[in-house]
């Protein structure tokens, strides 16, 4: 899976929602719909007080990160300049808003 252009192509709104949407489907597909069926996953939704997510369910959650956004979006290393207190403490939101600057960031800006 690649990044879907449309998301590149949208004001940061409407991008943040669809990347929220993407999030919220991996992590669903991730953690078992069975287990977040009725969960509502937001932007203040926590990794670890919410979700409960395992590190391995983390770790799966990247790689699907990698797979959708590809190289346009470092997820490792937003990571890694975090302390651990700060993934542990992470939500959702942080990881859109990354999420979204990334794709900003990478998108020319005659397709913004």
């Amino acid at each position: 899976m690649t990044t879907n252009q449309s998301t590149l192509a949208v004001d940061p709104a409407t991008r943040a929602d669809q990347v929220l949407g993407d999030v919220t489907e991996i992590l669903r597909d991730v953690i078992g719909e069975e287990y977040v069926v009725d969960m509502t996953i937001g932007m203040d939704t926590s990794f670890n007080a919410d979700l409960e997510l395992e590190s391995i369910e983390f770790v799966t959650f990247a790689d699907r990160l990698r797979e959708t956004y590809g190289d346009h979006v470092d997820f490792v290393g937003f990571l890694s300049e975090m302390d651990v207190d700060q993934v542990i403490n992470m939500k959702v939101g942080e990881v859109v808003q990354f999420i979204v600057d990334s794709l900003e960031t990478d998108t020319p800006a005659a397709a913004r």
